[in-house]
């Protein structure tokens, strides 16, 4: 849009659009040519604040030459930057920047390190960063200010600071939810009328699903199963399949693929590394779902921040608990968490969930959580003691909130599981011309729910409470009062033996491996090792998929930038 006052380039759009135009009295305005008014009149960071929707921006000022780069709250379409031959350049991804003279390939190496040897949560720990060294990123809710003299300075434009918790009853709040994430789903259809919906077996995609239906009736769902039983949820789909799904479609992945072969596909759309296997599973039911039937995938991704739905934010609850002296309180929620959730693997015991308090939060300093030193070291080991000298003294842990349950959904959202998940749905989305449409990512749900009290949360040894109760009549009581989670995976575990394991061990004796020059090769080949004796011998202790995952991306990633 060529506005008086500055070009806009938008990607993306407005759910609010409705109200932002009758804020700018343009009755028939475009997304572009409302947000162009809102950005002539406030300027870009109050404009942003003022609007609830989904979009990366660039916006020229015309008279002093100024470029603004801008993401929605969340990050929900990528935006990067590269400065070549004195000129600012930007690109929704990486690939357009990597053409330009003297913008290199060159690797960032904290981001090697944090990718490469800590976890996949770590890749966006420092948001403002890519993984190349000549290319930074746009973090989500911020506005980027490029001058002529090649001047960088950023604004955060919106954040959540820490409020009064909720007074309200589970049932007034579950009312007012219910309405929020109703009223998020009804916009974003009024937006993508012609859509489908992944399906997993838990409350988020389902929740996603049952509101779509409560106001337009049964819908097209795509769910992915697997041949191996371990991470398959086809069992805790079936109870929405009878009236909640039109037509269910599902993409099956077998034992055996041709790994090397899926890890390029991927690295080829994403131009890095790709976080998890799951990724594997959502580009193939990407491919299946974006043949030009729908114009978006809606999905549940956010929801489990929102609702502390992971396994790993018990303990943050339980240090809510005992900072604030509900000692009683506190035992009954271990012994129920004991109850419902101990594993043979990772074991549950009120020892260990007070070792967990101790090693994840800060008793000195109430609500302050510490980064996983034991996840995060797991694989430090394997490093080059070149690159071992790389790594950061600690992770950046936000704390904007009072409360541990909150700061620690809050590092998710911000900086750890959702960038780069929601980065991953993007270059599918993009890929298959299928974008997806998170609806819990809506930025006055999101507002809302950093308000509810994290009994409302987590209870009883159950997450998701206040989710449970707003769904109640809508979702199949089988799929709303389910507790187990298998959560949304991949087997990548028997994809690393065999030949997977022989694969990877080709690529450790590459020349992408010695000229990465990241890791000792043979420790690295121990751990490959000892992968397939914990699977040969169904050993009761944890895996190394995750690690051989990041592993073989690294290389193939490595190995694209030598080709």
């Amino acid at each position: 849009v060529n506005h008086p006052r500055g070009l806009l380039v938008l990607d993306g759009l407005l759910y609010d659009l409705p109200e932002q135009r009758q804020a700018v009295a343009l009755p028939e305005g475009s997304d572009a040519q409302v947000l162009a008014e809102l950005i002539a009149l406030h300027g870009v960071p109050a404009a942003l604040a003022r609007v609830n929707g989904d979009f990366a921006l660039a916006w020229l000022e015309a008279d002093s030459g100024v470029l603004w780069l801008a993401r929605d709250p969340f990050g929900m379409r990528p935006l990067y930057h590269a400065r070549a031959h004195g000129c600012w350049a930007a690109s929704s991804q990486p690939r357009g920047l990597l053409t330009l003279p003297g913008v290199t390939a060159t690797p960032d190496r904290g981001f090697l390190v944090r990718y490469g040897a800590m976890h996949y949560r770590m890749i966006d720990n420092v948001p403002e960063r890519s993984p190349y060294a000549d290319i930074a990123q746009v973090p989500a809710a911020t506005a980027v200010r490029l001058n002529l003299e090649g001047d960088v300075t950023r604004y955060r434009y919106w954040s959540l600071t820490n409020q009064p918790d909720f007074t309200g009853s589970e049932t007034e709040l579950a009312e007012s939810y219910r309405a929020l994430l109703l009223d998020a789903v009804a916009r974003r259809l009024a937006r993508f009328p012609n859509c489908a919906f992944t399906l997993s077996g838990g409350m988020d995609s389902s929740s996603v699903l049952a509101c779509a239906v409560r106001l337009e009736g049964p819908q097209i769902a795509y769910s992915s199963l697997y041949e191996d039983r371990t991470y398959d949820e086809r069992d805790d789909i079936a109870a929405m399949l009878a009236c909640h799904v039109a037509d269910w479609r599902t993409v099956l992945l077998p034992n055996v693929i041709d790994l090397v072969a899926e890890v390029d596909r991927l690295i080829a759309l994403h131009d890095e590394p790709v976080a998890t296997a799951t990724w594997l599973s959502h580009r193939q039911l990407c491919a299946q779902a974006g043949t030009g039937e729908f114009d978006a995938l809606f999905g549940g991704l956010g929801g489990d921040e929102l609702n502390a739905g992971e396994y790993e934010y018990f303990p943050f609850y339980f240090a809510d608990l005992q900072q604030s002296g509900q000692q009683d309180r506190l035992a009954r929620e271990i012994a129920a968490w004991v109850r419902h959730h101990d594993h043979p693997i990772f074991r549950k015991t009120p020892d260990i969930a007070q070792a967990a308090i101790a090693r994840l939060t800060d008793a000195r300093r109430p609500g302050v959580c510490l980064s996983d030193r034991e996840r995060l070291g797991r694989y430090l080991h394997l490093l080059t003691p070149e690159f071992a000298a790389d790594l950061d003294d600690d992770p950046v842990m936000e704390a904007p909130f009072a409360s541990c349950l909150n700061n620690r959904t809050w590092q998710d959202l911000s900086r750890e599981t959702l960038p780069c998940c929601i980065r991953a749905e993007d270059r599918h989305g993009a890929a298959y011309g299928i974008p997806p449409v998170l609806p819990f990512l809506d930025k006055r749900l999101v507002t809302f729910m950093y308000r509810v009290p994290g009994s409302m949360k987590i209870r009883d040894g159950v997450t998701k409470r206040l989710l449970r109760s707003a769904m109640k009549g809508l979702l199949p009581e089988a799929t709303r009062m389910r507790i187990k989670k298998t959560g949304w995976n991949a087997p990548a575990h028997i994809w690393f033996r065999g030949r997977g394991a022989d694969e990877l061990r080709d690529l450790v004796h590459s020349k992408a491996f010695r000229e990465l020059e990241l890791y000792d090769q043979k420790k690295v080949i121990a751990i490959i090792n000892d992968h397939e004796r914990i699977l040969s011998k169904n050993s009761l202790e944890e895996n190394h998929m995750m690690f051989l995952w990041a592993l073989m991306n690294v290389l193939r990633w490595r190995e694209s930038m030598l080709a």
